[in-house]
């Protein structure tokens, strides 16, 4: 077992421990949450060295047989892609229970464990290298995410978490299809011999056979990111979702579906991913301009938020699908980006919330006059999701607008225009709800931010500047990672090709 198994499995025994807590303990539930997720943040940081010394390469690789029947392995490992999606997932579980301190009251325990299983699911799904684990892992993190909604959500938590449940079971039952029938051609599910048997020719795909596996994959995570118009479960999820719940399920859960495009549509299914570009990226396009108008005439904060996540998610898959190093790294560097200044932003939303028990922009105004350290800390994270130059999100979004440019500029032109829409609403929102006039209603509820809630949002801020500013910390092994997914996406197409004209050559004797 490497540092990677450890990080792996510790959020599962964590949630183990929880559960056996004694009732005559439950009053140190919290802390001891707190304390575990804590230090399964301080051994993740462990992965950092290994994996940017080589990070085109997986390391803390451990490959064993799971199943023998059919032939299952316990394969993990990470590279650059994959790294920095782990920190984030185990940096904001700590956050997200300091968030739920005073918040969570009934069934405590459960909550804190519910969290701590997600993680593991997330973890398991950003390691994984066989695609039967993966699928595992996918479904894992399913579980916690459907209790988390259910039970601490508010008033229509039954209605969104059913719809939430159904989207992504949809997807998912199309890639288990996918994944049986390439078992079925390769006689394994490990996903680097299944990459080096369609590099060999050993697997030949038919050009219809390519196409329905890469849908089936696509799909699954295009509901999950999710791509418009397969987005109408995410306000709904977010709108009912605890605070904690909307924090997780926007920073990584999201991110599950833009990382499975990445890992496995490209490089195995590179013929079909360049064919079908095109439509993807007009879905993408239409996301980030409707989103983004849909976001302005929000009347609720957290509604407001998720359709922002719909826009900015496109600039993800429309980087991925521009095919070149700029828009890839662009779009995996949105990936976290969005990560952190969206789960900032549903932070903040939750600490007004619980002041004021009311999502409406209406029930502020004047907040700046009796929270000016909230106020500027929502400043901070509103300036850095619309993409203020030496914060985060502009960085991420400038790569993309490159790699769109490369290949076709109008492309360009119109993801330009969801940049514009975010100020639009974003400033609009922090006018309303922060400038002007404080009712006496904010005056008597809303208070300045307490200690616990700048320790849980500091990380996060000053994540935003880091990123914004030291962009070569993280970009580095991202890009190596991303050269490698684009050489990988290459190959099938190239042996298609290959294979192709050989065909033509036997025909024509």
């Amino acid at each position: 077992m490497n540092l990677l198994d450890l990080v792996i499995f510790a959020p599962a025994i964590a949630f183990l421990l929880l559960l056996l807590i004694p009732k005559s303990m439950e009053a140190n539930v919290k802390t001891i949450a707190l304390a575990l997720s804590l230090i399964i943040f301080a051994a993740s940081l462990g992965l950092i060295g290994g994996v940017t010394a080589e990070p085109a390469k997986y390391t803390f690789e451990t490959n064993c047989q799971w199943i023998e029947t059919p032939n299952i392995r316990y394969h993990t490992g990470i590279d650059g892609l994959s790294l920095w999606l782990i920190i984030l997932s185990t940096l904001l579980t700590p956050l997200c229970i300091l968030i739920s301190w005073n918040y969570i009251q009934d069934r405590v325990k459960m909550f804190y464990a519910f969290l701590l299983l997600l993680e593991f699911g997330v973890i398991g799904v950003f390691a994984a290298l066989d695609l039967f684990l993966f699928y595992v892992f996918w479904e894992v993190t399913l579980v916690p995410m459907y209790f988390l909604i259910g039970i601490w959500g508010h008033d229509r938590r039954i209605y969104a978490t059913v719809k939430f449940f159904l989207y992504t079971m949809a997807g998912s039952v199309l890639m288990l299809a996918a994944i049986l029938y390439l078992y079925s051609q390769g006689g394994t599910f490990d996903y680097t011999v299944l990459l080096q048997l369609l590099r060999d020719g050993r697997i030949h795909l038919s050009h219809s056979a390519q196409t329905y596996l890469f849908l089936a994959f696509f799909l699954a995570f295009a509901i999950k990111v999710p791509l418009w118009p397969l987005h109408t479960w995410l306000p709904d999820a977010h709108v009912e979702a605890p605070t904690a719940g909307s924090v997780m399920l926007a920073s990584v859960m999201l991110k599950m579906g833009t990382y499975g495009i990445v890992r496995f549509c490209l490089p195995m299914f590179g013929n079909a991913a360049r064919e079908l570009a095109s439509p993807i990226v007009m879905c993408a396009l239409i996301g980030i301009s409707v989103g983004a108008l849909v976001a302005l005439v929000q009347p609720n904060m957290k509604k407001l938020v998720a359709y922002s996540s719909v826009s900015h998610l496109g600039f993800v898959v429309l980087g991925t699908f521009a095919f070149n190093q700029q828009g890839l790294d662009g779009a995996v560097y949105q990936m976290l980006n969005h990560g952190v200044s969206t789960g900032a932003l549903f932070m903040l939303v939750g600490f007004l919330y619980e002041r004021q028990h009311s999502l409406e922009i209406k029930a502020y105004g004047g907040v700046a006059t009796v929270a000016p350290k909230l106020a500027v800390a929502f400043m901070i994270t509103t300036l850095a999701s619309i993409g203020l130059p030496l914060l985060n999100n502009f960085v991420g979004e400038f790569l993309v607008l490159q790699g769109a440019a490369i290949t076709n500029f109008r492309w360009a032109v119109f993801a330009a225009l969801g940049v514009i829409f975010s100020a639009c609403y974003m400033l609009w929102l922090y006018q309303r709800a922060f400038l002007g006039e404080t009712p006496d209603d904010v005056k008597h509820h809303v208070t300045d931010i307490g200690t616990r809630e700048l320790v849980a949002i500091a990380p996060l801020i000053v994540l935003m500047v880091w990123m914004g500013i030291g962009t070569s910390t993280f970009l580095a092994p991202i890009s190596a990672a991303n050269a490698k997914i684009l050489e990988q996406s290459k190959v099938n197409v190239e042996h298609l090709a290959t294979t192709g004209a050989k065909t033509e050559v036997r025909n024509a004797h």
